[in-house]
């Protein structure tokens, strides 16, 4: 007989106590290898492609595309074939797979606490996250390096694409079946999704063209599609009154949905922030009338943050308010707020303190095309000493920005306008950017805070 296991969703890397299925390469009853292809999943930060850590035959799934599925709960269920390959117990990842036979529950190993150890593991991280070795978080056989962050193509139904890009065209209604491949080896890429559901050429369930044109010709098919259902969609009412109708969407108009991914580690993230931070906000305009022309807002927005925290350490800070410590950093690493239709990012800035203005453009354009294409890697999007939200690129004057922990300060920027400012002998019409800045009042002083948001309206105020 052969033996059965459970495989336990892992803490993915990141910390997050639960991930979204996005899609089984398998279905019960399929037989898969070791480190062959078994789910993608998403998070908070990316979609994860998640490989099988038995060989044998997929006995149960454990929920469907779209189900949430906490860290640690079961996954999947395998009956284990002995004549294909196994990790032997001395090539575990560090991750713990359930086993349903009753005489490995006397096991002496602990079953894993993710939810309770992660907390814990995310906040000793958080210095070193540009360089923390992930060997024992990831799943499968793969290794801590920079290749980790490179996603690969994988054929599953005959198409080509990476995790990211399925994960994109489920949400966009897209085939992939149907879509033009442009990318490397027939791959389908995030553009050609894009692209398919701009145009309209590959809608999940409509008819090819080249199929269409037959099934017409052919009577019998003709008359098999022809009675209507009674669930059509109709203008009118059943008494044959006009009534109010709504456009088919993909999301559900007035229904209760569960958050999932990226706005789901939002709400908690800012839920968390509300409890924890004693938030003050100072509000102020920095007179640019002196700018030359060329000047890139978000570069000058950066460099003054840069300067004022040169000028402040005391808001270039980390606040643990447990401890009640107090972290002053050297470098400045700026969080760079990243508005999605998938929720909100906060990639950092490394090293924002050593750029220029060439140097901070091509770090946010890298950054927001990383984000775009859930591409970038999860130590990116922590691990900042203080933040920024140019919100007013969309509209605004002045905001109450969210300070989340450990940091002690953020930086919002409202949209520019011109404004009436008294001059020797009269007035002028100056363009100003309205500055707000949000700091834990537990950490920093009003004082602090107010010389901080000086030096940045000093430094933008320069004419380059």
């Amino acid at each position: 007989m052969s033996q059965t296991k459970n495989f336990n969703l892992p803490d993915l890397g990141e910390g997050l106590p639960d991930a979204t299925i996005v899609e089984w390469f398998v279905k019960e009853g399929d037989v898969i290898k070791l480190d062959e292809p078994l789910v993608s999943m998403e998070t908070a930060k990316a979609v994860v492609e998640v490989p099988s850590p038995f060989s044998g035959t997929v006995l149960k799934l454990s929920g469907a595309a779209g189900d949430i599925i906490p860290t640690g709960a079961v996954l999947a269920s395998f009956a284990l074939d002995p004549n294909l390959p196994q990790r032997a117990d001395g090539q575990d990842t560090g991750h713990s797979h359930g086993h349903a036979a009753p005489a490995a529950a006397a096991a002496p190993t602990p079953p894993p606490l993710p939810t309770a150890a992660a907390p814990v593991a995310a906040e000793e991280a958080k210095p070193a996250a540009a360089e923390r070795d992930d060997a024992g978080t990831v799943v499968g056989a793969m290794q801590s390096s920079n290749a980790v962050h490179a996603e690969q193509a994988l054929a599953v139904g005959g198409v080509k694409a990476v995790p990211a890009v399925r994960a994109t065209a489920r949400k966009l209604g897209v085939d992939l079946s149907r879509v033009r491949a442009t990318g490397t080896d027939g791959a389908v890429t995030m553009a050609d999704v894009k692209q398919a559901a701009a145009d309209g050429s590959a809608k999940i369930g409509a008819a090819p063209a080249a199929v269409a044109a037959p099934a017409a010709a052919a009577p019998a098919p003709a008359q098999v599609a022809a009675p209507v259902p009674s669930d059509a969609r109709t203008p009118l009412s059943a008494a044959g009154k006009p009534m109010r109708t709504q456009p088919p969407g993909v999301v559900a108009k007035g229904q209760p949905e569960p958050l999932k991914g990226v706005r789901r580690n939002m709400a908690r993230v800012m839920a968390d922030a509300h409890s924890k931070v004693v938030p003050t906000t100072l509000n102020d305009d920095a007179d640019i009338h002196a700018w030359l022309p060329g000047n890139d807002v978000t570069a000058r927005l950066v460099r003054s943050i840069v300067v004022a925290a040169q000028k402040v350490p005391a808001m270039n800070a980390w606040f643990d308010g447990e401890a009640l410590t107090r972290t002053l950093h050297a470098q400045v690493d700026i969080g760079i707020a990243v508005d999605t239709d998938d929720g909100l990012f906060v990639p950092a800035l490394r090293n924002a303190d050593m750029l220029d203005a060439r140097g901070i453009r091509e770090g946010v354009n890298r950054l927001r095309e990383q984000v775009e294409a859930r591409s970038i890697a999860a130590s990116e999007l922590s691990g900042y000493t203080i933040s920024l939200s140019n919100f007013g690129m969309f509209a605004g004057r002045y905001a109450t920005p969210v300070v989340v922990p450990p940091c002690v300060a953020i930086v919002g920027a409202g949209r520019a306008r011109h404004q009436m400012t008294p001059v020797m002998g009269g007035v002028e019409a100056h363009k100003v950017i309205p500055l707000s800045v949000t700091f834990d009042h537990r950490a920093a002083t009003g004082g602090e805070a107010a010389r901080f948001l000086r030096a940045m309206m000093d430094d933008l105020a320069l004419a380059s």
